[in-house]
């Protein structure tokens, strides 16, 4: 295929300013391999940067691709790479936001062998929240036998922060609305209904306190964490950058856990069942306007992921 198709936006705004554009194939530059595009993921991060909210933490160009999750075949090396051959099966992430298309390229470092048991929509949805997951996780350092708090515990990073928690022997408080009451139970999870005396309900859920607290969703859990004595070297934000500073808690997300050993080991434990990586919905490269709206609904257990 002498060209390749991408997602691009050439400024800031809505899903309407989505498109597909058509390019010449890249050519691998040295320590850089090209990705034929098996499957991408989409997260609610790139709605923020798309819009603009991010502007100032994560400034591009215009106009821009998008996309860090990316799983495909080998299809060129650049000088110097000896880790992979052409026809290997890959997954792994651009940081140039490049990743929603048919073809990419990145460097050698950012990506690892494809375990054979990890279908090629979990391979291509797994980078961010996994990471993520990880990286929010070790932040708080959780101990066999302590309570930690999870907010938006039923989204995409949620759920497999909750996985990791309860595999270190936690007893996790899963912040969620009630219809997720279920869901949560089923993962050995003590639900909280989110909203209008959620301090009380945490109270109620654990009167001898919390112990940490692992911030998804947005500031106003920090304040809570901080307010309930929660030490703040025990609360992390995945998201809340500027409160997080402020209130001198940590902030760590995917950049502080994106590396290679990292992605083998929670490559591994979703390839050995060891954590359930659900994949939501799948929707062809051009109709990514479609699956964006069905992400901005924020109402599925799962990945929505595109299909070059």
């Amino acid at each position: 295929m002498s060209q390749a198709r991408a997602v691009r936006f050439d400024e800031y705004g809505g899903r309407e300013v989505l498109y597909i554009a058509e390019f010449p194939v890249p050519e691998p530059a040295p320590g850089e391999v090209l990705v034929q595009v098996r499957a991408a993921g989409i997260n609610p991060g790139e709605i923020a940067i798309r819009s603009g909210a991010m502007r100032e933490r994560f400034p591009g160009p215009l106009p821009s691709g998008q996309g860090s999750d990316l799983a495909g075949v080998v299809a060129g090396l650049g000088e110097g790479v000896t880790d992979f051959a052409i026809g290997d099966e890959v997954l792994g992430f651009s940081w140039k936001r490049s990743s929603q298309a048919t073809h990419v390229v990145v460097p050698a470092n950012q990506l690892i062998a494809k375990p054979a048991g990890l279908s090629w929509e979990t391979a291509g949805s797994l980078y961010v929240v996994a990471a993520t997951a990880y990286a929010a996780v070790r932040a708080v350092d959780p101990k066999p036998g302590e309570t930690v708090a999870v907010s938006a515990a039923a989204g995409g990073v949620g759920s497999l922060v909750i996985q990791l928690l309860r595999m270190r022997g936690v007893r996790v408080l899963g912040i969620a609305s009630a219809a997720n009451d279920g869901w949560l139970t089923g993962y050995g999870v003590v639900p909280v209904r989110y909203g209008d005396g959620l301090a009380d309900r945490l109270t109620a859920a654990a009167p001898d306190g919390i112990d940490a607290f692992i911030d998804l969703f947005g500031p106003q859990y920090l304040r809570l964490a901080v307010e309930r004595g929660i030490p703040r070297d025990r609360i992390n934000t995945i998201i809340s950058f500027a409160e997080a500073a402020e209130l001198g808690t940590k902030a760590e997300g995917s950049i502080e856990a994106s590396t290679r050993e990292v992605l083998s080991e929670m490559a591994e434990l979703v390839e050995s069942g060891k954590l359930e990586f659900p994949i939501a919905a799948t929707f062809p490269l051009d109709k990514v306007r479609d699956a964006f709206a069905v992400l901005e609904q924020r109402h599925t257990h799962g990945k929505i992921v595109l299909i070059p």
